[in-house]
């Protein structure tokens, strides 16, 4: 009786010192998402939690009406899909090759890759090179410069080589070329592991700015979410006295101040990631763990 009473004190511990963590970890989002449907004029008295004082969404009116958002929203979407397609592709087809034990300068290319992840060539050599290559100002810029990670291709090659060689050797007895063994053996069977450098990969695409900003800073019909949302923090006035708006509350009672437009920014660019995560959250664990398992 003692054991299970003792036992029973256990689980409300752990769910308790769960609970608690859940909280804490929940607590700054939804501070943000209040923020941002809270009047500015009424955030600046401070006090808020996680639930709107005084109920507005005139701070996302204030962020959707910039004329340039849904052309640099479309952009991200196509630079979130195509490019994680392609880097997808490009990774687990790099992996599949280094996997590969009959891979001559396998150690090599392994090497190379590994120098990527700790040396960078710098930001005035790369900007040289995209220049040299006739990638500013195109499209394409957001996408072939970064067309494979090196850890991504670490990760994939550990799960592909965690999986049974006999699929492989099957397959070309039967007449099967490496393309074919990739496509219909090896990738079907990675999907826990695509899916989280897929990830990986759609949060970078989708939060990136600053290449915008180098590479296609003029370029209207190339701008990305991010950047616009950038600049527009950039163009929200910061030298506005809490102190001020207080005593003139009445008379700034349309005034949306540079915090509660940068909540609202904030709520915008996060919730798309928080919608797709939940889809990719049991191939992203199991992915993390398997890749994880051989060094």
């Amino acid at each position: 009786m003692n054991k299970k009473v003792k036992i029973e004190t256990g689980y409300v511990i752990i769910l308790l010192v769960l609970m608690v963590l859940t909280i804490i970890t929940l607590y700054p989002f939804l501070n943000v998402m209040a923020l941002s449907l809270n009047d500015s004029t009424d955030s600046v008295r401070g006090g808020i939690t996680i639930f709107p004082r005084v109920f507005t969404l005139k701070n996302y009116q204030k962020v959707l009406q910039y004329a340039t958002l849904p052309r640099a929203a479309l952009n991200s979407v196509l630079r979130t899909v195509i490019g994680t397609a392609i880097n997808v592709g490009f990774t687990s087809m790099t992996a599949y090759a280094l996997s590969r034990r009959d891979f001559i300068g396998r150690k090599f290319v392994n090497f190379m890759l590994v120098i990527t992840m700790y040396v960078s060539g710098g930001m005035v050599p790369s900007y040289l090179l995209i220049k040299a290559l006739g990638l500013y100002g195109n499209f394409w810029v957001y996408i072939l410069p970064g067309l494979v990670w090196a850890f991504c291709v670490f990760m994939v090659r550990t799960y592909i080589e965690g999986l049974p060689l006999s699929l492989q050797e099957s397959a070309m007895i039967d007449g099967a070329s490496d393309m074919t063994v990739f496509i219909k053996v090896i990738f079907p069977l990675c999907k826990p592991v695509t899916a989280t450098i897929a990830l990986y990969y759609a949060v970078n695409h989708w939060n990136s700015w600053f290449d915008t900003y180098l590479y296609c800073p003029t370029k209207d019909n190339l701008t990305t979410l991010q950047y616009e949302l950038q600049k527009i923090l950039q163009s929200a006035s910061a030298s506005v006295d809490p102190k001020t708006i207080m005593q003139q509350a009445d008379r700034l009672k349309d005034l949306v101040t540079p915090q509660s437009l940068q909540m609202a920014i904030t709520v915008v660019v996060i919730v798309p990631i928080i919608i797709i995560y939940p889809f990719l959250q049991k191939y992203f664990v199991e992915g993390m763990t398997l890749g994880a398992v051989k060094g």
